[in-house]
């Protein structure tokens, strides 16, 4: 289990995150919604090391993060889909991949990923010599996808998969991202696409300036009137 205990962050004068609390169980889907600067980026960013906390503790089966290095965390098997995708740009899929699998040397293991890679994203394989920055932005984010897979993650996280995308392309996005949990891989969510978050999610947690104001299943976050209101655009 991934946990989060009484988390704070700073940015120079700005208090990020206030004190946030989470878990993310064994084999589970959960996501984090909340509006722009909630801190919700920041929450993942602190998981992998790019941000140190200035207070509180995160632990993976009980083993101490904060005190890791990224590189550290994500042989742990913690793996980060960075916002905005990320891929390289002047290099082909089939690179951008092999350089998922850099800290592997199991040959054999790493080629039937990458097959598994194909399967999942099948433009992907008619697209392996092709340079990553010529994809469209749904083909960037399933490379990016398919990058963190060949790592062999344990705890997949995803900063706004759906960002920019057309709604058919989101559709896509999110059943892979329910086939990806449903092989085994724990998932840990940041979203601002907060129905179809929470519509694939087991628990929800809301983010709300660097606090979180509400947690629960997905299916019951997704059905409170305050939630509706705030994050789906539903009036009361």
């Amino acid at each position: 289990m991934l946990k989060i205990d009484n988390l704070s962050v700073h940015y120079g004068g700005i208090h990020a995150l206030q004190g946030i609390s989470l878990e993310v169980p064994e084999g589970k889907i959960v996501t984090l919604i909340g509006a722009n600067g909630a801190g919700k980026s920041t929450t993942l960013k602190s998981i992998v090391g790019l941000v140190k906390p200035s207070a509180g503790s995160i632990t993976w089966n009980g083993e101490p993060l904060i005190t890791k290095g990224t590189k550290n965390i994500v042989e742990s098997g913690i793996v980060l889909v960075p916002e905005g995708r990320r891929v390289f740009a002047n290099l082909t899929v089939d690179e951008n991949l092999s350089l998922g699998a850099y800290a592997r040397n199991d040959k054999k293991a790493i080629e039937s990923d990458r097959e598994r890679v194909f399967t999942l994203f099948p433009r992907l394989k008619d697209r392996m010599k092709q340079k990553a920055g010529t994809l469209s932005g749904g083909e960037q984010q399933m490379l990016a996808v398919g990058r963190a897979m060949m790592t062999k993650p344990k705890v997949l996280m995803m900063d706004e998969p759906s960002l920019g995308l057309a709604p058919l392309v989101v559709k896509d996005i999110f059943t892979i991202i329910k086939e990806i949990n449903a092989e085994g891989t724990t998932i840990l969510l940041v979203e601002q696409n907060a129905k179809a978050a929470l519509e694939a999610a087991h628990f929800g947690y809301v983010l709300e300036t660097g606090r979180i104001t509400m947690s629960g299943e997905g299916k019951k976050l997704l059905a409170d009137d305050g939630v509706r209101k705030a994050y789906l655009g539903e009036a009361q």
